[in-house]
């Protein structure tokens, strides 16, 4: 059993915020961006979720993970920069949207380095580097 008290959670927006707030909220409030920049396309698919009754949905944003910007030559943790969102994803049976941020793909998160590329076999053959 935990002791303790329970820790107070502090969320970054509120469920009944629209969609362009909660995603402005993450990106000021964590990415450190000052504001963020909806293209055309992105502005429409907006209007288009909050249209069909889903502007109260969560938010996921996808950007590089290589900085807190959308472009991955900024590393780290700069600031004061304007979060472009390129493209929304309405994930109707996940029930969130996502914020396409830069020019990133969404395919499950990989290393630089592939895992396979330190599997090899030791002097007795057997494999090491799965770990």
């Amino acid at each position: 059993m935990l002791e303790g008290e329970k820790p107070e959670v502090n969320f970054l927006y509120e469920d009944d915020m629209p969609i362009d707030d909660k995603i402005r909220a993450v990106a000021t409030s964590l990415y450190g961006a000052k504001d963020v920049q909806f293209n055309i396309a992105a502005q429409k698919q907006l209007d288009e979720i909050h249209q069909l009754g889903f502007g109260h949905l969560p938010v996921c944003i996808a950007k590089t993970p290589y900085s807190f910007t959308s472009e991955p030559t900024e590393l780290g943790a700069p600031s004061g920069h304007i979060l472009p969102v390129r493209e929304l994803r309405f994930m109707a049976g996940a029930g969130f949207v996502v914020a396409m941020c830069g020019d990133v793909m969404t395919m499950p998160g990989l290393p630089k380095k592939p895992a396979a590329l330190s599997i090899s076999l030791d002097e007795n053959g057997e494999i090491v580097g799965l770990f």
